[in-house]
């Protein structure tokens, strides 16, 4: 089996791809061939034998997506976006990623199709921005797509694309909405989301964090190691029963802010709170209004998807995954 991962450098990517190679297989299919993608030239994978094809690419670019596919993956993981901050920001540079790009992907796969009978299982990953206020307390499987960011509209026309080129016959294709990814590893990225991971991954290291909306800022997370587990089992799944809406929203676990930071109490103790420093910041403040809060996710789960129960779970995955285990 060769695998496609685009977006290969980033967290997720990263996390994907070692999971990948330590498991040596897909469903079954031994890995026999990796392409990793990204603006960036992703790291080569350690511990994989086989070909490893690493490059640099932008997939706004137009002669990016006809290179994506042409040594025909199997797979094709396509993590690549803008994020939602950065989208807001930037409305033609978040357009010309998420949007003309992910539409670029799909015509070469189209194209290859209509040539060869090529027919690869993409995965896209989509977010629960696609949703927009006012919610319900819970937004079941039922509830329409109405974003209230930019981000959110990329991200529901990228679903609407991957169901309709999967209906026509040209790709098999599945988009999950992730939850708000949480903690993630590293440096803050530009994501508007990002404080939820810097209140807790700060604080372990030791780090001063700063938190920019009130702790009753209820929202839904899941952990980087979830994330790559819902991307797994998308990648393997019988899509038979999603029939043609192919669109899921992943399970994950609603908390408030003082929640999470309850969660850390207990896990790392007083003195990792007292480095959650309090500095609102109205423009964050107004995007996280306009997110979701809660979900039932009963399709997802019926078909096998799974996530964390608690935030101390979420935190101690971190430490094991991030920090030896140690804190």
């Amino acid at each position: 089996m060769h695998i496609l991962i685009l977006g290969a450098a980033g967290m997720v990517g990263r996390k994907l791809t070692a999971r990948l190679v330590a498991e040596g297989q897909l469903g079954g299919a031994a890995i026999t061939a990796l392409t990793l993608v990204d603006v960036i030239e992703p790291a080569a994978p350690a511990g994989f034998s086989g070909p490893c094809t690493r490059y640099a690419a932008d997939i706004a670019d137009p002669a990016t997506a006809p290179r994506l596919v042409a040594d025909r993956p199997d797979v094709i993981f396509h993590l690549a976006a803008i994020v939602s901050g950065e989208a807001e920001v930037d409305f033609d540079k978040g357009y010309a990623v998420n949007l003309d790009g992910t539409r670029q992907l799909l015509e070469a796969i189209r194209a290859a199709h209509q040539a060869e009978g090529y027919r690869p299982r993409v995965v896209f990953t989509s977010s629960i921005a696609v949703f927009g206020a006012p919610f319900p307390d819970k937004i079941d499987d039922e509830f329409f797509c109405t974003p209230r960011t930019s981000y959110g509209v990329q991200k529901v026309v990228g679903e609407l694309l991957l169901s309709d080129y999967s209906r026509k016959g040209f790709l098999d294709g599945i988009a999950i909405r992730l939850p708000t990814i949480c903690i993630r590893p590293g440096l803050p990225n530009k994501a508007a989301s990002g404080f939820f991971s810097n209140i807790l991954r700060e604080p372990l290291a030791g780090k001063e964090a700063v938190l920019p909306v009130p702790e009753d800022v209820r929202h839904w997370h899941a952990s980087p190691r979830a994330a790559v587990g819902f991307l797994i089992h998308a990648a393997t799944m019988d899509l038979a029963p999603l029939g043609a809406r192919r669109a899921l929203s992943m399970p994950g676990l609603s908390a408030t802010v003082g929640e999470q930071i309850e969660a850390l109490r207990k896990v790392a103790g007083d003195k990792a709170v007292a480095l959650i420093r309090p500095e609102p910041d109205p423009a964050i403040i107004a995007i996280v209004e306009g997110w979701p809060r809660d979900f039932t996710t009963a399709r997802a789960e019926a078909l096998g998807f799974r996530a964390e129960s608690s935030f101390e779970e979420i935190i101690r995955i971190h430490i094991e995954d991030e920090l030896g285990g140690q804190i």
